[in-house]
């Protein structure tokens, strides 16, 4: 679905990201994972074309981004970031219909199959009836789930999503990717919390310093000695008797 390779970029010399490949297929959650400062962001900046990469290429549905307008683009990748813009004074569903611009004819109205398809993705995240409220009055939780909205309307086969629970309490946070895993949409999505990337994610990417340095299932990265290599912190790792999946517990450093 969507493949970056031996992607590469660099500032003044320095490599942020160095050599990163990596393959979604269809239908996955691939969690990107690791401490910040890692090359996570830079990386999914390279793959939604908002850097252009030092070296390598990016490919999606086996087309190569850089040959695509950004009509054809943004029907088929939708993107949600950590500064998506929620400060206008419009309301949720005005919000949630500019998902439909890349399906569009320039200067068309909306359709009522447009004004369907809002309804419709409003009511996938259980926020159809915050359609007339402004934007402004809407909390954190309710907001992440309307800009998750936007982009189930915008009908991508591929959403990317860069650290989408950051700043929720728990409660929407698990909300948050269970309305992703739900949809079962092909996704790569950055997030800090171990424990949620080893639930919700069916493989995930671990990076440090740039660089790609575990990838595979969650049991497979998530190994004491890899998030200390990578975090510099201590861990155990067992399995969650509920969920079968691996659960991570910190270690505190002693204090005298």
């Amino acid at each position: 679905m969507l493949e970056g390779r031996q992607l590469r970029w660099e500032v003044h010399a320095q490599r942020i990201v160095d050599d990163a490949s990596v393959a979604l297929a269809r239908g996955e959650c691939l969690g990107l994972i690791g401490p910040n400062g890692s090359g996570k962001s830079t990386l999914l900046r390279m793959l939604y074309r908002a850097l252009q990469p030092t070296h390598g290429s990016v490919h999606l549905l086996e087309q190569d981004i850089g040959g695509m307008s950004e009509r054809q683009f943004a029907q088929k990748l939708a993107v949600l970031t950590q500064e998506s813009a929620t400060d206008f004074d419009i309301t949720v569903a005005e919000l949630v219909m500019m998902g439909r611009i890349p399906h569009q004819a320039k200067w068309a109205r909306d359709s009522a199959q447009d004004h369907a398809i809002v309804c419709q993705s409003l009511q996938q995240v259980g926020a159809l009836a915050l359609a007339e409220r402004p934007l402004g009055e809407l909390s954190g939780g309710e907001r992440q789930r309307v800009l998750l909205a936007r982009a189930f309307a915008q009908q991508p086969q591929v959403l990317l999503l860069d650290e989408p629970t950051n700043h929720l309490d728990i409660r929407y946070q698990l909300e948050v990717m269970g309305l992703l895993r739900g949809q079962r949409i092909s996704a790569i999505v950055a997030l800090h919390d171990l424990n949620i990337a080893a639930h919700y994610c069916d493989r995930l990417v671990l990076m440090a310093q740039g660089r790609i340095v575990a990838e595979g299932r969650p049991e497979q990265v998530l190994k004491p000695t890899t998030i200390h290599a990578a975090y510099g912190v201590a861990a155990e790792v067992d399995t969650h008797p509920a969920t079968g999946r691996p659960r991570i517990s910190f270690i505190p450093h002693a204090f005298d």
